[in-house]
């Protein structure tokens, strides 16, 4: 029995160092002109560079890695990555062929920060931006698409623990509340003040597993509780990870 729970519990310290179908690291890039044409943005030509340091002596290109890349249209940019290095830099390609390189500047504080960038005639200057994002990671298809396979994953873990306990399969309805408010207090306000996608997931842990004991405190002991949150969260963020990488294409 003791095998058993150092299992998910070794899960529950690794889960959140890869990606999965929690809230991601986000970057918003509104461009201001400063220039007197504004041509186009060429999205196909266009990329955001990971720096080791502030000189960006050591980088590489964010890339193409799962939903992980630099998402532009013609006219502002995104970019979502499993985790960000230290620093960033863009380099942005226009429709009239010219393509502008930005200063290093440093990666957020939070999953989600919006960037001004103000185009010159030679180059690009990104700095920090306090206004709202316009692009809404809630609204976003990768959202409502990550809540249906965190419900579908966390349900079906529930009803298979509750089974193997003995348990009033009465109790799966609290484990769908339960997830729709930490996925919404997840999505809509902690992702604008944390940086780190482990601190979503302890969160996600522990309040689902009081959500589930407040609801059924004759039916399920603390203890139980607690492991039926161990068993769907691994579930839906191990399995999640491998579901969110395959649809990752289909998501943008």
């Amino acid at each position: 029995m003791k095998k058993i729970l150092i299992l998910p519990l070794f899960f529950c310290l690794i889960s959140p160092l890869w990606g999965n179908i929690a809230p991601k690291p986000e970057m918003e890039f509104s461009f201001v002109y400063q220039t007197d044409e504004k041509p186009a943005i060429s999205p196909l030509l266009s990329e955001q560079i990971q720096c080791e340091d502030n000189q960006c002596l050591r980088s590489s290109p964010l890339g193409v890695y799962g939903i992980q890349k630099l998402y532009c249209n013609s006219e502002g940019c995104f970019s979502i990555a499993y985790a960000y290095a230290p620093y960033q830099k863009l380099i942005i390609a226009f429709e009239d062929g010219t393509k502008k390189e930005s200063n290093v500047f440093s990666a957020p504080d939070t999953l989600r920060s919006h960037f001004t960038v103000y185009v010159g005639k030679e180059n690009l200057k990104v700095e920090p931006s306090l206004s709202e994002t316009v692009n809404r990671s809630w609204a976003r298809k990768d959202a409502w698409v990550s809540l249906g396979i965190v419900l579908f994953l966390e349900l079906l873990a529930a009803a298979a623990y509750l089974s193997y306990r003995k348990k009033s399969f009465t109790i799966l309805y609290s484990v769908g509340i339960a997830n729709l408010i930490t996925t919404t207090a997840s999505w809509l306000f902690l992702a604008l003040y944390v940086k780190e996608t482990a601190f979503l997931w302890i969160f996600c842990l522990l309040a689902e597993t009081l959500i589930v004991r407040f609801m059924n405190p004759h039916k399920i002991s603390i203890q139980d509780a607690f492991m039926l949150s161990v068993a769907t969260n691994v579930t839906s963020y191990s399995l999640g990870m491998i579901i969110s990488f395959l649809l990752a294409p289909l998501l943008f």
